[in-house]
């Protein structure tokens, strides 16, 4: 007997929990993680140049969010955020020095892994997805090359005499250059290859398989035929205005820091040869990605297999005078969320709506089947792998920093600094957020609007690896 239209509209979203329950019920993930690479991909534009046919094929085999953003604009407060699901301003891990474990919210957290681990699924992999020595054992059954998910298989570097390859001084590993290396010595085909063989077994239990690609992490040494792909002399620099930070408030400046990495790179003569790097580590890890789709193809599970793929934040080229990302601009907090969902997704999906990285752990809930976390500060994504041009009403929230955030909505980026100074950028007249608006009388509603969506609170920085090793 059908139901009443009004009843039928009330057990609706039930019907749609059990129908996404029992096709997820012997639904693989295989969850891939790209480290610093911002939109330089063929998929979403950011470079002319770029040769990413392998990322560009998958990210029109489902859906691929076009406007998606970073909880924070380096490595480890942002994977964090995204596996444990808590904000930055909610754990106080700010920077790269703090373990999670070590704030007084991340000590107890559940991250998507130990969830999903709970729920009985094995959860393997290879790579970087948690951040330097902050691996976090507990959430992984296995690891490759340390099974208590410690290290990432190394890659090998020009001699110490040869350094730099670029010829500036006392930047660390702010280097690039082609290296005689073959794609097998490299570290990130060791975690493709380890990844294809795990893609080609047959597990008893549903399993969460984790690819973590280094490139195009510094210092950008890949093989040399990769640099070949992107000649010298052909080399398109990104848009830049030399007076760009002069409507930008000190705070802002600060981060930028145009008299370091930017001055160097200039005095040096080293913007083409660095954007042809970035171009090149790029394309070497679409090289790697191809291994792993292929191998994904052929796996017995291919067609139960849902694949999210993301990269932790963005990266400046000399943007905004800027290089690397620790920035709350465009260039950082723009980042990679694709996904391709079996019986979710519809191929060629592009989504426009601004979304977080941290949106990927209940969306995970959703079509695993799994149950909710109620202390999750995110969004499932599911009614947009369903239907991309649906609404949605949250903005993204990137956080550099106890006290700065930058809230993105479709059309606007409102920065706010930990001193209250401010930024506002039009994205659909200057995507390039070159012209700050924040001073303009007739923005204040907008930035009122916009600033509701701030947390409330910040929390304390959380204690730094140092802090914890002298604390015993």
């Amino acid at each position: 007997m059908a139901l009443p239209r009004r009843d039928f509209l009330a057990a609706a979203p039930l019907l749609l929990t059990r129908r996404l329950s029992a096709a997820a019920s012997k639904r693989n993930v295989l969850f891939i993680a790209i480290d610093d690479l911002n939109d330089w991909v063929g998929s979403l534009g950011g470079h002319p140049q770029a040769r990413t046919p392998n990322l560009d094929r998958f990210a029109a085999s489902g859906v691929n969010f076009t406007s998606a953003h970073c909880a924070a604009p380096l490595c480890n407060p942002s994977r964090a955020a995204l596996m444990t699901g808590l904000r930055p301003s909610t754990t106080g891990v700010y920077q790269n020095t703090q373990p999670f474990r070590e704030s007084a919210r991340g000590r107890n957290a559940v991250t998507l892994t130990q969830h999903l681990m709970a729920s009985g699924y094995k959860a393997i992999g290879s790579g970087k997805i948690y951040h330097g020595g902050f691996p976090d054992p507990q959430s992984w059954n296995d690891y490759f090359p340390d099974n208590r998910g410690r290290d990432v298989p190394p890659s090998p570097a020009p001699p110490k005499d040869k350094l730099p390859l670029n010829g500036i001084p006392r930047t660390a590993h702010f280097d690039w250059g082609p290296i005689d290396n073959s794609d097998e010595d490299m570290g990130d085909y060791k975690v493709a290859q380890w990844v294809s063989e795990q893609l080609g077994k047959r597990y008893n239990d549903p399993m969460f398989i984790a690819c973590g690609m280094t490139r195009p992490h510094l210092p950008w040494y890949v093989p040399k035929k990769y640099f070949e792909m992107f000649p010298l002399d052909t080399i398109q620099l990104p848009a830049v205005r030399n007076d760009d930070l002069n409507d930008v408030p000190a705070a802002g400046v600060r981060m930028a820091k145009p008299d370091g990495d930017h001055a160097k790179v200039i005095e040096h003569g080293q913007w083409k040869k660095a954007v042809q790097g970035y171009l090149a580590s790029i394309a070497f890890c679409d090289a790697m990605l191809g291994n792993v789709f292929r191998a994904l193809e052929l796996s017995p599970k291919a067609k139960e297999t849902a694949v999210v793929l993301w990269s932790d934040h963005g990266w400046h080229l000399g943007e905004k005078l800027h290089w690397r990302k620790f920035s709350l601009w465009e260039r950082s907090t723009r980042n990679l969320l694709m996904m391709n969902i079996p019986g979710v997704t519809a191929a060629r999906g592009r989504c426009a709506r601004t979304v977080s990285l941290m949106d990927i752990y209940p969306t995970l809930i959703d079509v695993l089947g799994l149950p909710k976390r109620p202390e999750l500060e995110s969004q499932s994504l599911v009614s947009l792998l369903r239907n991309p041009s649906g609404p949605r009403k949250e903005p993204a929230l990137t956080t550099y920093g106890k006290g700065n955030h930058t809230v993105r909505t479709e059309q606007w980026r409102y920065i706010r600094y930990n001193d209250g100074s401010e930024e506002l950028y039009d994205h659909r007249s200057d995507p390039n957020e070159w012209t700050n608006l924040a001073a303009a009388p007739q923005h204040a509603p907008i930035k009122a609007e916009l600033a509701q969506w701030l947390p409330a609170t910040d929390a304390p920085d959380a204690p730094t690896a140092r802090e914890r090793t002298a604390a015993g």
